[in-house]
């Protein structure tokens, strides 16, 4: 495509005489010009851009273009044929435009083209030395052979560069990834030599496929030791021996044969390499006809052409051509033909089907070092079309791949296979038998911790089996599971350190909280409530006090609207009253306004108040045409304000007093004047003066002062009350009473942190939060004595007494108690009741013997363990502990044998034993062999008594029966 885009508008492809694509023999031979949606000029533009990417210098780019041109009046240069017949160039400006490009003689082209030296030799040594010239078809030859070797070596060196820049800096690199492109077979109408060489690579890659996918595969099968059905599949070995073997010899080597035997008519020669293929006709991949042959390849069977191939395969780039660019003073052409001229080699020069082996074979001997993996795609029809599907061409595809082949080994052998080593390395987490919080904790065999780890897991034996070195895994739905799994392990374990993380978060944070809250509790609200002091200082034996402005809670807050805050309501009133935003609210609270009424007497309108380090203002609230208005009434200049008037008892009503020729000065009552004032003084650095008197005189209007009078009435309930300029408020407190102290909270005892599912009931020093009570076990008991008689207690008057038994009852004997037993018994004994006295029941038979007790379950400490928390036991190996419970998370409680101190510890440092034979105790001894007759129940005869022992061992309500009871549980 470089060739079509070269149009020669560029001042630097000027110099090499470029023209467009019809100017010459090589581009214009086919007649297509132009290709529809195809943008030459573009491309080309891309390709200047791409040499700048690689770094490629203007001199190497110009140098580039020089080859170029050189190829394309390479295939400018026409030969005839003159009256001797031998070969001659037409015009010979080309040939002198080539020498120019090539910075050589122009008559050494042309005798390099015409001509060819031969030596003879006799006896080794060298003989006469010949000019052999050629035939038109012979020079046209060689002029090809030029062309083709200056592109191919001018491509390599373009790779080479490439590859310099895409090289890693610093070091070399060991492993890399290599993406090799296969365009596949190629089967025309007339196939030729250059499709018997791309087949024949792609038989050779065939074969590696075939290799490492099907043979390699099934051998590993088999060497691995495992149980499946092999699978038949066409190994296309065969026919890449057909093409490239020499003994016996193949299609390659008829075709050198007949290259070296070849003279200067071209059919002759094919003729040669017919002959030559008749050795192969009993091959069963292999087919002579007349004029053409057919090899079978995997992909289907392909009918060659022989006219014109012993033409492609010959080596024409003679040592003359050699020598010829060797004398150029071109330095760029001397580094594409780096190689030296031996005239004393007599060897043949390899020809392009010895030169297409060779590449195979070093392209196979790449890919065997490497681990490749294969991206089959399938053309789905012929017309580049997204919407048709050709399924006879895809499912020739399909047969000519090997895909069929290929799944059926897939599906009857296993897609997944991994050495011990390897498998136990990656998914030992997966058994707790082999692992322990991400810790390999496995010292068996690899191949036994492989089996524990597939067991673990619940695989289903039928998804694996076990080999001689290596896990076969068959589906990879199931490899698929055991990597979800891990990464769940993973995963859980850090949710499980998150989750720690967040409770120690937690913990500190309430902590943190805690101490915030004591502190605030201790000392919070000081400066409030030294601003609360300093209020009523200023008050102090001036002005009654309320009740409520006296309580040790009260505190001066400020801004009770929260007008200064971002957000909200408070934010609202802000913006609407236009108060500005570099202005700070210091006191806000709801208030009334005196306001005055035309021909009515003034009466309160309720107001809100706001001071900032500015002014001050009041702000009504009133609905206009059905919706909220609201609007500054009053913006006072903190600076304008020169008094303050109040009156003397506990209203709260005061003044500012403005002195304003054009403001009334407005009278305000407000609940928490005292704070009001407080803030504005300290808000007035200088100060402001607060005039405190029986009445309160203010300018009503400008001009027009007003005395409002204030009047102690005990018939109002709570607040004050304000009719025709007087105001009327029930007693207060003393004006010299100072605030109550801050009331103490109730103590409480310090609730422990729980929450958190790793945090301890009681906090961090508690006790086991998750281990539950085990019962106490009942000791084994070395003999069984037989039970005392109790002691009968004496009956009353009105208690019928019970006959004693008959003599001839055999009573059995008991053996004394000891006195600490019969201490704690005595202690425990209950008074009879002096209304109501059952008699005892006589003493129970002995009970029936029970079989012995079952052993503990018992464990031994394969590893030395440390607990991290008091709810874990620490063992060290060896140590044989007592097995109370087990867990599915991978935890045991155990308990030690001496000490009976309980823990928890992980089931991968533990071992289960066999237990510890307990001591059985000696039968009881046999009962007598008449028991004595259960007494009648008092007052009804024939009924047996509900506390007879006959049979029963049940516990009777008196204070002895207890107590002989007891005593004989722990006899």
């Amino acid at each position: 495509m470089i060739f079509y885009g070269c149009d020669g508008s560029l001042t630097p492809l000027e110099l090499f005489g470029i023209q467009g694509p019809e100017s010459y023999v090589y581009t214009s031979k086919s007649g297509c010009m132009q290709v529809p949606g195809i943008d030459d000029v573009a491309d080309f533009q891309d390709t200047l851009q791409a040499m700048q990417i690689i770094g490629l210098l203007q001199q190497e780019q110009d140098q580039i273009f020089r080859m170029l041109s050189t190829i394309l009046w390479l295939g400018n240069i026409q030969f005839f044929e003159d009256d001797s017949g031998n070969g001659a160039i037409v015009d010979a400006s080309v040939t002198d435009f080539v020498a120019y490009l090539l910075e050589v003689d122009g008559a050494a082209v042309n005798k390099a083209l015409t001509l060819r030296i031969m030596e003879t030799s006799r006896g080794g040594r060298r003989g006469s030395v010949y000019e052999v010239p050629l035939n038109p078809a012979q020079a046209s030859s060689v002029r090809d052979a030029l062309a083709k070797a200056i592109y191919n070596n001018l491509f390599e060196w373009i790779v080479d560069r490439v590859n310099l820049a895409m090289q890693t800096q610093g070091g070399t690199v060991a492993n890399s990834i290599g993406i090799l492109d296969i365009y596949g077979f190629e089967i025309f109408e007339t196939n030729s030599f250059e499709q018997l060489c791309i087949n024949y690579v792609n038989e050779k890659l065939q074969q590696i496929f075939i290799q490492l996918t099907l043979r390699t595969e099934q051998e590993e099968y088999e060497r691995e030791q495992i149980k499946w059905t092999p699978i038949k599949y066409f190994d296309n070995k065969v026919v890449c021996d057909l093409i490239e073997e020499k003994r016996p010899p193949g299609v390659f080597a008829a075709l050198n044969d007949a290259c070296a035997t070849a003279h200067a008519d071209p059919s002759a020669a094919d003729g040669s390499f017919v002959q030559g293929l008749n050795r192969l006709g009993d091959h069963k991949h292999f087919e002579n006809r007349s004029g053409q042959f057919v090899i079978k390849h995997y992909a289907g069977d392909v009918h060659y052409s022989v006219p014109g191939m012993t033409e492609k395969n010959k080596d024409q780039l003679l040592k003359d051509i050699l020598e010829l660019v060797a004398a150029s003073s071109n330095a760029f052409i001397k580094t594409l033909f780096p190689q030296q001229i031996d005239r004393d080699n007599k060897r043949r020069p390899p020809t392009a089907g010895d030169k297409i082996k060779v590449s195979a074979n070093d392209l196979v001997q790449t890919l065997m070092k490497a681990q490749p993996s294969y991206i089959r795609t399938i053309k789905p029809n012929q017309n580049k079309s997204p919407t048709e599907y050709d399924v006879p061409a895809v499912l020739h595809q399909i047969k000519y791949l090997g895909l069929q082949e290929n799944v059926r080994i897939r599906r009857a052998g296993f897609a997944y296979r991994q050495s011990f080593e390897k498998f136990i390395e990656r998914f030992y987490l997966l058994s707790p038998k082999t692992s322990y919080a991400g810790d390999f904790t496995w010292t068996g065999d690899v191949k036994s911790g492989v089996l524990q780890i597939l067991k673990d897991t619940s695989i289903p034996k039928d998804e694996w089996q076990m080999g001689v070195t290596k896990a076969f895994i068959k589906t990879p739905e199931t490899l698929f599971a055991l990597e979800t799994m891990r990464d769940r392990y993973w995963h859980n374990m850090a949710i499980r350190i998150q989750r720690a993380w967040r409770n120690y978060l937690r913990y500190r944070a309430e902590c943190a909280t805690r101490i915030q809250r004591a502190w605030r509790k201790k000392r919070g609200g000081e400066e409030f409530l030294k601003l609360r002091d300093q209020g009523h200082r200023q008050l102090s034996g001036k002005k009654e006090r309320r009740r409520m402005s006296l309580l040790g809670s009260r505190r001066f807050m400020g801004d009770y609207l929260g007008a200064g805050n971002r957000g909200g309501p408070g934010e609202m009133l802000k913006n609407t009253t236009g108060i500005s935003a570099a202005e700070v609210v210091i006191f806000s609270c709801r208030g009334a306004l005196l306001v005055s009424k035309l021909g009515r007497s003034s009466k309160p309108s309720p107001r809100i108040l706001i001071l900032t380090n500015c002014a001050f203002y009041v702000i009504s609230q009133a609905l206009v045409n059905g919706q909220l208005s609201i609007t500054a009434e009053h913006n006072i200049p903190i600076g304008a304000i020169k008094y303050i008037g109040m009156t003397n008892l506990r209203d709260d009503w005061f003044c500012l007093g403005i002195g304003s020729p054009q403001a009334p000065d407005p009278l305000i009552s407000c609940v928490f004047k005292t704070e009001l004032i407080t803030q504005l003084n300290i808000t007035l650095r200088a100060g402001i003066e607060i005039r405190i008197n029986p009445t309160i005189e203010y300018s009503k209007k400008p001009g027009k002062k007003v005395v409002v009078k204030s009047m102690r009435d005990p018939t109002v309930p709570r607040d004050d009350s304000y009719k025709s300029s007087t105001i009327r408020v029930g007693p207060g407190e003393a004006p010299n009473s100072t605030s109550r102290p801050t009331p103490k909270g109730k103590q409480q005892p310090a609730k422990p942190i729980t929450t958190g599912k790793l945090l301890r009931p009681g906090g961090p020093k508690g006790g086991a939060g998750n281990s539950r009570p085990t019962a106490a076990r009942p000791l084994p008991q070395e003999q069984r004595h037989v039970p005392q008689p109790r002691a009968v207690p004496q009956p009353t008057a009105n208690v019928v007494v019970r006959p004693a038994p008959a003599a001839s009852q055999a009573t059995p004997v008991r053996k004394p108690v000891a006195p600490a037993v019969t201490a704690a018994v005595a202690s425990h004994a209950r008074k009879p009741s002096a209304a109501s006295v059952r008699p005892p029941p006589p003493p129970p038979p002995p009970p029936v013997e029970a079989p012995p007790p079952s052993a503990d379950p018992m464990c031994k400490a394969k590893f030395d363990f440390v607990g991290s928390s008091g709810q874990e036991l620490s063992v060290s190996a060896g140590d044989v502990v007592g097995l109370l419970r087990k867990e599915e998370n991978g935890w045991w409680l155990i308990k030690r044998l001496d000490t009976n101190v309980q823990g928890w510890a992980p089931s991968a440092y533990l071992e289960e034993v066999a237990p510890l034979p307990r001591k059985v105790a000696p039968p009881p001894p046999k009962r007598p062999n008449k028991p004595p007759a259960p007494p009648k129940r008092p007052g009804v005869a024939g009924t047996p008594d509900r506390n007879s022992a006959a049979g029963s061992s049940g516990a009777s309500t008196s204070g002895d029966s207890f107590a002989g009871g007891l005593a004989e549980a722990v006899s």
